[in-house]
Formats: structure tokens, C-alpha cells, sequence
């Protein structure tokens, strides 16, 4: 989706998760794959990573995944597919179900600073600003329901959509905030 600005954010990273629909022995998951790690007194999962697409995998004993870092839905599937089949060659009666995106990530650069004090008074219901703590300004968009970090760069920082449409809708409503928010360097 373009946007009348000339400016799309980029997907920077996916979170999805899948079930197996079976139990899962993490100590020989982890023993028989070569891109596994398993520590069960730090954390209670497989960890595993793919290069291609580049995304890692937590693995949990219930047959639940997490895989994050896939930077499209297809890529997120395909990811999903292939750790799953990393699992079913291990010798697991792997069934791919209820695959569901959990969470985008996107960003923008405009190309322009803003005024973060500005965008935090006159639009106090849906932002917080507090430089003391956190360097950017945290939006929290209704509809579509996202959050946007701001920041006085012009760095935009688009999260939790399901699908990559919310965060260019998103982009597209909060854009008119942000140019009338436009800090002018002398």
C-alpha cells in the first residue's frame, strides 16, 4: 500500500505461533538437531534457528512454537513449516495447526525531526511522553489498534498489528500528525 507521502514502512520482524498438536521431549529435540539449544534451568524451551528464512524458534514441551523474525507472513509460514518438519524428521506425529501472526513490527523514517511535547498535549488521550524514562513518544492508536513509537528523529516504530494492512493504515492515520508536528530546523 502506498502512501500519497511516498513512504511505507518496512516490516522489520513477525512473531507467530503454531501448534504441533503433540508432546514434545525437549532434551532429545535438543539433542538431535544441530541448531537447537536447551537449558532448562535458564528457560523452559528449545531454542532453535533457520537461516533461510532467518527466524528463530521456541520450542515448548506442549508442541506450542513461537518463531520470530520472519519479515512477511509468508516467510513467518514458511518458517513455521520448516521447523515443524525439523521436528516430525526427529520422530514426532507433527500436525501444523492453528498457524496465527501475533504481532508486527514495522518501521519509517520520515526524514524530518518532530515536536514530541506538541503531539503529547494535543493529542493526550492516545500518547504518553516521558523523556525521563523512554526517548520516544508512546501513541496508542484505536483503530486500527496499534501503538507507535515516535521519536524526535522522525524514526517511527509500528507494533502490534496481525497484519501488515493495520500498520499502513496505521502509517496513513497518524502521517497528518506527524507533518503538522514537524519540527522546523533553522
Amino acid at each position: 500500500m502506498d502512501h500519497h507521502s511516498g513512504l511505507v514502512p518496512t516490516i522489520q520482524n513477525i512473531v507467530s505461533t503454531v501448534n504441533l498438536d503433540c508432546r514434545l521431549d525437549l532434551k532429545r529435540i535438543a539433542l538431535s538437531a544441530r541448531n537447537a539449544e536447551y537449558n532448562p534451568k535458564r528457560f523452559a524451551a528449545v531454542i532453535m534457528r533457520i537461516k533461510e528464512p532467518k527466524t528463530t524458534a521456541l520450542i515448548f514441551s506442549s508442541g506450542k512454537l513461537v518463531i520470530t523474525g520472519a519479515k512477511s507472513e509468508d516467510k513467518a509460514r514458511l518458517a513455521a513449516r520448516k521447523f515443524a518438519r525439523v521436528v516430525e524428521k526427529i520422530g514426532y506425529p507433527v500436525r501444523f495447526r492453528e498457524f496465527k501472526i501475533q504481532n508486527m513490527v514495522g518501521s519509517c523514517d520520515l526524514g524530518f525531526p518532530i515536536r514530541l511535547e506538541g503531539i503529547s498535549i494535543h493529542h493526550a488521550a492516545f500518547s504518553s511522553y516521558e523523556p525521563e524514562l523512554f526517548p520516544g513518544l508512546v501513541y496508542r492508536m484505536k483503530d486500527p489498534k496499534i501503538v507507535l513509537l515516535v521519536f524526535v528523529s522522525g524514526k517511527i516504530v509500528i507494533t502490534g498489528g496481525k497484519r501488515k494492512e493495520e500498520i499502513y493504515k496505521a502509517f496513513a492515520n497518524i502521517y497528518p500528525v506527524l507533518t503538522e508536528f514537524r519540527k522546523i530546523v533553522t
